[in-house]
């Protein structure tokens, strides 16, 4: 089977590859737009499904799976930082508080498709000053959601973890292979492939 990622993260594609050793990448280049009423914690899985949706037009028979991850602190999503002080201002927020990584996954196989969120709790230690001033000079936080990577230097911030780490790089790989596996096992499946 032809498997496709619909996300350009070198972490998914990684991620990915304990799951299947043989892929493709495939970013999609939607807009990311929810719409307005959508609930914060839902807008990861949105996107998911809108890019896996968008990549799997004319690959039918090409499984694609679309990914998005979101870091969220009291009700904001914190998206990449845009530049040094956006970047600042997240540290600040996420310092000795608990914030909600959201990623969504969405697996899209002959027309079919189902979807799923994973949460993760994070909780970071109280951040001095210089800590989030010597971290926002690095590259680190400028292509991260939240403006940090926990497999990375932002290790040094987390106090703990509550649910999926993995989830936190950016692909919950247990329950995606779950859902993978669960999903093409279905009779809605099984039937089309006749």
């Amino acid at each position: 089977m032809d498997v496709i990622l619909a996300s350009a993260s070198p972490r998914r594609k990684k991620l990915l590859s304990m799951i299947y050793e043989e892929f493709r990448v495939q970013p999609s280049d939607i807009r990311e737009l929810v719409p307005r009423d959508l609930d914060v914690e839902k807008c990861p899985e949105y996107l998911a499904c809108a890019k896996a949706e968008m990549v799997s037009h004319g690959r039918e028979k090409c499984l694609v799976i679309g990914c998005d991850t979101s870091v969220i602190c009291d009700g904001q999503i914190l998206n990449k930082p845009r530049d040094t002080n956006d970047a600042r201002i997240m540290m600040n927020m996420l310092s000795g508080n608990v914030h909600k990584v959201v990623t969504g996954c969405c697996i899209y196989y002959m027309g079919k498709s189902v979807s799923f969120s994973v949460v993760t709790e994070v909780e970071f230690y109280d951040l001095s000053e210089k800590e989030i001033e010597e971290y926002i000079t690095t590259s680190e936080p400028y292509d991260k959601a939240g403006g940090y990577g926990i497999q990375t230097k932002g290790a040094m911030f987390v106090k703990g973890i509550k649910g999926d780490y993995y989830n936190v790089v950016g692909l919950p790989v247990a329950k995606l292979k779950r859902e993978i596996d669960e999903f093409l096992m279905s009779d809605e499946i099984k039937a089309l492939e006749k």
